[in-house]
């Protein structure tokens, strides 16, 4: 989105330093100085490190201004009180430009795949633009609206919450006329303190609708569903059990790709995903109701859906020069999301079906019997395990990737390996070591 720096600092409430004038033009926004574009506008945010310390090098990478809380620059800045805070408000005077629907997405799992089906679905008939990779945040989000292009038609944000009160932040500056919630789970519940609490922070989404908005929540999910009476916005429900938009007859194929039948107030149709994982099937459902209400042809975004890509680490499947199958799921691990991909590799007739393993982060007091509970549902599976660097699912750990890999052993023809843990475990590495 391109902005004149004069109205760059009155969104900001900021003063012209460094020889900037009012009508030079911003070509977008960025907070990295190694990734900034050309006639962007640089914002150095102080966090682990003060940003202050790369503008010449974001000058350098072609940035055209950028903002400072120092009193001076020799390149032209807007001068504000904290960058932060001034980049959210650069987020908001982004959105008063945006005439077209905002869907905002959140959920304790399977936001982001929500979110790449439903860019997908959108485009069949709106030009639309999506939070990138993990954009989700009090920084990801704005970002996001700022470097909108002009032509946009329709923008669709992720919202992420470490607490209550974090997704309310997020919709004053999104203002969304659209609200997908995903699922309700033990997700981050060391910080919000319990799973009623997650919902309440969830449902933040959902209040923030007006009453020509339209909430589509997840009919499966009685904490999701019951968000309906928090709103005065249309309700449209999506599941596989019930709902308004349902997925039906789901089955996967040999390449976990699922096929099933869509059945909606506008019509039902037959779709194949392109993405893996039967559990995406309920995610399209997901995405067809956010894209449906938001203008775009039933049939039109079900062929949209042709074209998803899932961002990546999610559900990535990939072979071994030997013939094995990787399935790479390690950008995040919950409960929900684990037994997930349990579900998706229990599915893979395979000689020989191993899960590796790591620990489900930030689950709180519950975090034992959480890890105990997937403990029991391998042994039920008959699956092969690896764990790799935590005692909590109670079976022998390995320490590290190496061992994993040296207690893995060689993979051949058919076999399937799941890879599955939070983030902080880096499971991703062995994906790429048994793809190298």
């Amino acid at each position: 989105m391109r902005f004149r720096l004069g109205e760059v600092a009155a969104a900001v409430d900021g003063e012209l330093v460094g020889g900037a004038t009012p009508d030079l033009i911003v070509d977008g926004v960025g907070i990295d100085s190694r990734a900034v574009a050309p006639g962007s506008l640089f914002v150095p945010i102080v966090a682990g490190r003060d940003g202050h310390e790369f503008i010449d090098a974001a000058i350098a990478g072609g940035a055209a201004a950028h903002l400072t809380v120092r009193p001076n620059s020799v390149h032209p800045a807007v001068r504000v009180g904290d960058t932060g805070p001034a980049l959210m408000g650069l987020g908001a005077r982004a959105r008063h430009r945006i005439e077209g629907p905002v869907v905002g997405i959140t959920g304790s799992v399977g936001k982001t795949s929500v979110k790449d089906l439903a860019v997908a679905a959108m485009n069949a008939g709106l030009r639309t633009h999506a939070s990138p990779h993990g954009y989700n945040n009090e920084l990801g989000l704005p970002l996001t609206l700022a470097n909108a292009p002009d032509t946009t038609e329709a923008v669709i944000v992720e919202m992420g919450a470490r607490g209550v009160g974090h997704i309310a932040q997020l919709c004053a500056i999104a203002r969304p006329t659209i609200a997908v919630v995903t699922l309700v789970a033990a997700v981050h519940t060391e910080l919000f303190g319990s799973i009623d609490e997650v919902a309440r922070g969830k449902g933040e989404l959902v209040e923030s609708l007006d009453g020509h908005g339209f909430a589509v929540l997840n009919a499966d999910d009685e904490r999701v569903a019951s968000m309906a009476a928090q709103t005065g916005a249309t309700v449209i429900t999506f599941g596989a059990a019930k709902g308004d938009v349902r997925a039906e007859h789901i089955s996967i194929d040999r390449d976990l790709r699922p096929r099933f039948t869509i059945v909606s107030p506008w019509g039902r149709a037959q779709v194949v995903l392109p993405v893996r994982g039967a559990h995406n099937a309920v995610n399209a459902a997901a995405a067809l109701a956010a894209a449906v209400v938001a203008g775009v042809d039933f049939h039109d975004a079900v062929a949209g859906l042709a074209d998803a890509e899932l961002s990546r680490w999610r559900m990535e499947v990939g072979r071994t020069s030997s013939g094995a199958v990787v399935i790479n799921d390690a950008w995040n691990a919950s409960p929900t999301s684990m037994l997930a991909a349990l579900d998706s590799l229990a599915a893979v007739a395979a000689p020989r079906r191993v899960a590796i393993i790591g620990v489900m982060a930030e689950l709180g007091e519950g975090a034992d019997q959480e890890h105990r509970a997937i403990a029991r549902r391998l042994v039920d599976d008959g699956l092969e395990v690896i764990v790799v660097g935590t005692d909590a699912y109670g079976i022998e750990p390995v320490p590290d990737i190496d061992a994993a890999l040296a207690v893995l052993g060689p993979v051949g023809e058919g076999d399937a390996v799941l890879i599955k843990a939070s983030r902080v475990a880096g499971l991703e590495r062995i994906a790429a070591a048994l793809l190298a």
